[in-house]
């Protein structure tokens, strides 16, 4: 498995499957995704609608059983069909760089800590 270190993790029984494809070269490193990062092609990040940023998810190309860990900083993809746009470097580590989409199984390795609210007095 390639991706980013994982640290704790709190194991999650979601998964979820559907069509990956990768950020083309239009994205530059001028571009900021929506969590407000700039981008990185190299970066073992990756685009997801709903999820939260900071979730690390296990990506695992459903044709050839390679995997890469990610973790979301970014909203999309906007075509149907497909769960996750990855980062050039992730989707090569998977081998979909030729294909351009591959079916993909998603599997949370973690969720971020929900950041505790100060309370008025």
């Amino acid at each position: 498995m390639t991706g980013i270190a994982l640290g704790n993790t709190n194991n999650t029984k979601h998964t979820l499957t559907g069509q990956a494809s990768y950020y083309g070269s239009q994205y530059t490193t001028k571009r900021h995704t929506a969590n407000g990062d700039v981008f990185n092609k190299n970066a073992y990040t990756a685009a997801h609608k709903t999820l939260p940023f900071g979730t690390i998810v296990k990506v695992t190309n459903l044709r050839n059983n390679k995997t890469v860990t990610v973790k979301i900083n970014d909203r999309g993809p906007f075509v149907k069909g497909r769960v996750i746009d990855l980062t050039p470097v992730a989707a090569r580590d998977i081998n979909m760089i030729k294909s351009g989409t591959v079916p993909v199984k998603l599997k949370i390795v973690s969720m971020p800590q929900p950041t505790k609210k100060k309370r008025k007095r």
